[in-house]
Order: structure tokens, then C-alpha cells, then sequence
């Protein structure tokens, strides 16, 4: 992999990115910083995750002159997540430099932003329609800008933003440097990329450097009604570091995180009806730590980017190989491994070929494990527990207890209390989950054909395979000795909020 010291970037943006853990470029990155340097038009083609904002970012800072008080670069960004991550990423990649930025945005009162607009910030993230209400107010002036970023344009157009995003390209001058960066290029974003680029490199990365070749992928086979518990038994067993699980509904994921908090879980919940502050505080919460299980729709999960999700849990699966890939995408991240198990009921088994075709790997069946592996499984966290208070051999003002009771006890039955004191021991209260309706039948029932699948024509498939895709603490006491509101280290990320746009335009369903 070619390190970012050969790409002809200034000292000052190089100890930026050191600072940032950064000293090799990913494909995206590479591509497009040497074309970006060269002041091309770039579209790139890549999905969350691959490092697209240091793509784009690096020469945009490269190409800011600080002594100069317009606003010479605009990123637009399809949610208002989405625009915070961006404008943070890029005030970390310009720290050496002192460029000034701002991110603007639905859902935060437009008199401070206009304040902020004051101060000349040579660089605005935004959304379409706040961007677009700014210049409507003459608040925001584009006749400085020479470095354009559409960020996820496929998305932006989903939403409904397409109109918006012309009204502003048409108040930026022609003279410009435009780079577009989406997942798929679907025909009106090719439109744009006609209209308002001029000669662009394409910068593509190949699926196989997606996101799914890390992430191991099993699906679970069970009845609606079984799935909690299933669910419940897994955590137990995998331990993850954090977790993610999906749900179909707002009133699933509102149902699912309530159920996993009375079985001792630390779950926090998260869709489009809930207010932006506290969105924003159950990731902030999620990304330190504090929860170690987020309940997501869809919607609300796209573009998470979050570091150290090791499991993904889609207790429903997803109606379209699409939203799978960008379910799955959430761990795996930066080089590491990542796990994705899939609840399945019989009737929508049909789904998984047309998964399996999309990221072309075979899913693995996975045995749900049984209450005693789940006792087992909370068992070993208790053994390593007290191995790990041992090892730090931070016990002075224990020893005299532990001679008395030596005196009184035998060892082996006293290390054995320990760990059953220890032990957050399956818990088995009583939940109430909602049944969901399965998605509609593809036909053909069990794991076998279907008819009207994408590529058209009937198909059959035989076996047995199907579709898939840490350390947790209960609130009664902590792997690491800590009560559930102690925290981990932890680490950057930034999520975005597809279901709560700037705009009033209805976004995407979230039943």
C-alpha cells in the first residue's frame, strides 16, 4: 500500500494524519488524493467505511489558503450525522494548518449558524437544505469556492435532495474542482456528474475490498417467537466487545432494547423518532462504552462509523441485499474481523440466495447455543475476572479475610463462591416482544426455489445452507470489575441519521 509521505502532501497535513493513526493509504484514498492534488474532477465509487473523508479531505486542506477569509470549499452531506463526522475528520486533518470550518445543518437554530458564518470559515459541511437556506438568506456566499465534495450522493438522491443539490451547484462557480462520492451510480447522479463535472476520473473499488471479506457471516433458523431468547443465549456465549442489533420497526427496536435491559444488558435504542440530542447521546454513550449493545433501524444506522463493533445482530433480516451489506459493514472495520449472525424464520428463507448472490460468500448455519453453553459462556467471564484481579495483585487489604476464611473454609470451595458471586447467571425473566409479520413469501418455501427474484426466471436450491449476515457487563456487576456506568476507552466514529433529515420530505419508511 503506497504511505501518504509519497503522495506529495505538505509536512504540516502528513503530521496530521500520523496524529490520527494514519500512515498508509486505502485504495480510495490513494486514487483520489493523486487526482485531487492534481485539482481533477474525481468520482469516486466506494461504500461507507473505506476512508472516504481523508479521500476528499486531504487535498481540500491542501489547496486552502488560511490568509484568505471566503468560504473555498463546500461538502454537502445527506444528514446532519453525517456533516458533524465530515467537519470533524476534516478540522483533524487541517489541525496543523488552522483552516477554519463549520458544519451547518437541520435541526440546530439557523441564528447561531448565521453567527458562526460570521467568522469566515473557509470550509461548510452541510446538508442540502440548510445549505440552501443559508444561500436563500445571502448568509452563505459561494463565490469563493474552489473545491466542491458531493459525500454519498446516492443517498442524497434516495432522499429526495436531487432538486436541492442543482439549486446549489448552480451558486457555485464554474470554475471549480467538483469531487462525487457514491455507493451505487444510478442515473440521475451520472446526470450531475455530466452536467456539472468536467472530465472526471473515476476512482472505483472493487467489491472484494468492500465490506464483508473480514466478516464472518452464519444465519440462525428459528421461529419469530424464539428469537429473543436465541438472541439472549449468543450474547452470552460470543461476549461481544459491542454489539449492534437490527431491527425491522421503530416499536421492535423500542421493545428489543427494553427486553435486553430487564435480562441485565446494557442496550440503548435507536430510530427516526427520536430526538436529535438524544441520538446523539446513545452514540456518543455506544462509542465510549457506556452501552454495549445499540438497537438500530435501518435508517438510523446509516453510515455509522463506528470503531470496535466486533458483532452484528440482525435479529430481523432485511428486506434487500443492499441494506444486509450496509447492516454487516458496521464491524469488520479497518482491517479487523467482525461476526454477522442473521435470525431467519422458515418463511423467509427465500432471501438469502439473493444475499448470498450480492456479496458472493455462503452463509454458514449456526446451532443456537443451549442454556447450559450460555451459563458456560458467563462462567468463563467470571474465571477471567478474578484471574485478572490476581494477575494485578492489588489485594493487601484482602489477604487477612482471605486467611481467616482459609481457616474456616476449604480453597476450592471458596474460589467456587467467588465465581458463583461472579457469575451474571442466564437470565430468564419474562419479555414481551411484539411478532412481526415474516416479509413476504418469495415462493417455493423453505430454502429452495422462489419465482420473480431479481435476475428473473425460476430457480431451485437444495441443501441446507442459508442466509447471514465482548465483553458485555449486566447491570448486576462487570467483566471488568466496573458498574454499568463505567466506560471503556473510547474511540472516534460518527453516525447519521437517514430517517431525520434538514427537510421536512417524509425520508425513508421506519414503520
Amino acid at each position: 500500500m503506497t504511505k501518504f509521505s509519497e503522495l506529495n502532501i505538505s509536512k504540516s497535513t502528513q503530521d496530521s494524519l500520523k496524529r490520527m493513526g494514519f500512515e498508509e493509504a486505502t485504495p480510495i484514498q490513494e486514487g483520489t488524493v493523486t487526482f485531487g492534488m492534481e485539482g481533477k474532477d474525481v468520482i469516486g465509487q466506494a461504500q461507507t467505511g473505506t476512508g472516504k473523508t481523508a479521500a476528499f479531505g486531504i487535498p481540500m486542506i491542501e489547496k486552502i489558503d488560511t490568509s484568505n477569509p471566503a468560504v473555498q470549499a463546500l461538502v454537502i452531506a445527506p444528514t446532519r450525522e453525517l456533516a458533524i463526522q465530515v467537519s470533524e475528520e476534516i478540522y483533524k486533518i487541517g489541525y496543523g494548518k488552522r483552516a477554519r470550518i463549520l458544519s451547518v445543518f437541520g435541526g440546530q437554530e439557523i441564528s447561531r449558524q448565521i453567527r458562526a458564518l460570521k467568522n469566515n470559515p473557509q470550509i461548510v459541511v452541510g446538508t442540502p437544505g440548510r445549505i440552501l437556506d443559508h444561500i436563500k438568506r445571502k448568509t452563505l456566499k459561494l463565490d469563493g469556492v474552489q473545491t466542491l465534495v458531493l459525500d454519498e450522493a446516492d443517498e442524497m438522491l434516495n432522499m429526495g435532495f436531487i432538486e436541492d443539490i442543482n439549486s446549489i451547484l448552480e451558486n457555485v462557480p464554474a470554475e471549480r474542482q467538483t469531487l462525487l462520492f457514491s455507493a451505487t451510480m444510478p442515473a440521475p447522479i451520472r446526470k450531475i456528474a455530466e452536467t456539472f463535472m468536467k472530465n472526471p476520473e473515476m476512482v472505483k473499488i472493487k467489491s472484494k475490498e468492500m465490506t464483508v471479506e473480514n466478516i464472518e457471516q452464519f444465519f440462525v433458523k428459528s421461529q419469530e417467537r424464539e428469537k429473543f431468547d436465541i438472541l439472549s443465549r449468543l450474547l452470552n456465549v460470543q461476549q461481544p466487545e459491542l454489539a449492534i442489533v437490527f431491527g425491522r420497526t421503530k416499536r421492535r427496536v423500542d421493545e428489543l432494547s427494553h427486553a435486553l435491559n430487564i435480562r441485565g444488558y446494557i442496550a440503548e435504542g435507536i430510530h427516526g423518532d427520536l430526538t436529535q440530542a438524544k441520538r446523539m447521546s446513545v452514540l456518543r454513550q455506544f462509542k465510549e462504552g457506556k452501552v454495549d449493545i445499540l438497537v438500530a433501524t435501518d435508517v438510523a444506522a446509516r453510515g455509522l462509523d463506528i470503531s470496535g463493533v466486533t458483532h452484528v445482530y440482525n435479529f430481523d433480516i432485511p428486506q434487500d441485499p443492499e441494506s444486509y451489506v450496509h447492516r454487516i459493514g458496521r464491524t469488520g472495520r479497518a482491517g479487523k474481523s467482525g461476526m454477522a449472525i442473521t435470525f431467519v424464520t422458515p418463511r423467509e428463507m427465500g432471501y438469502l440466495r439473493i444475499v448470498e448472490e450480492t456479496t458472493k460468500k455462503r452463509m454458514n448455519p449456526l446451532q443456537p447455543p443451549t442454556s447450559d453453553e450460555a451459563l458456560l459462556g458467563q462462567q468463563k467471564v467470571a474465571v477471567e475476572t478474578l484471574a485478572e484481579a490476581v494477575k494485578k495483585n492489588e489485594l493487601n487489604d484482602y489477604v487477612q479475610f482471605a486467611t481467616d476464611l482459609l481457616a474456616k473454609y476449604d480453597a476450592t470451595d471458596l474460589v467456587a463462591a467467588a465465581l458463583k458471586h461472579l457469575t451474571n447467571e442466564p437470565d430468564a425473566t419474562p419479555v414481551s416482544i411484539t411478532e412481526e409479520r415474516p416479509l413476504p413469501s418469495r415462493g417455493g418455501g423453505g430454502r429452495g426455489g422462489y419465482k420473480g427474484n431479481r435476475s428473473g426466471g425460476n430457480r431451485s436450491h437444495g441443501g441446507g445452507r442459508g442466509f447471514s449476515g465482548g465483553q458485555r457487563r449486566s447491570s448486576g456487576g462487570s467483566r471488568d470489575g466496573r458498574s454499568s456506568g463505567g466506560s471503556r476507552d473510547g474511540r472516534s466514529g460518527g453516525s447519521r441519521e437517514g430517517g431525520n433529515r434538514d427537510r421536512s420530505r417524509g425520508g425513508r419508511s421506519e414503520r
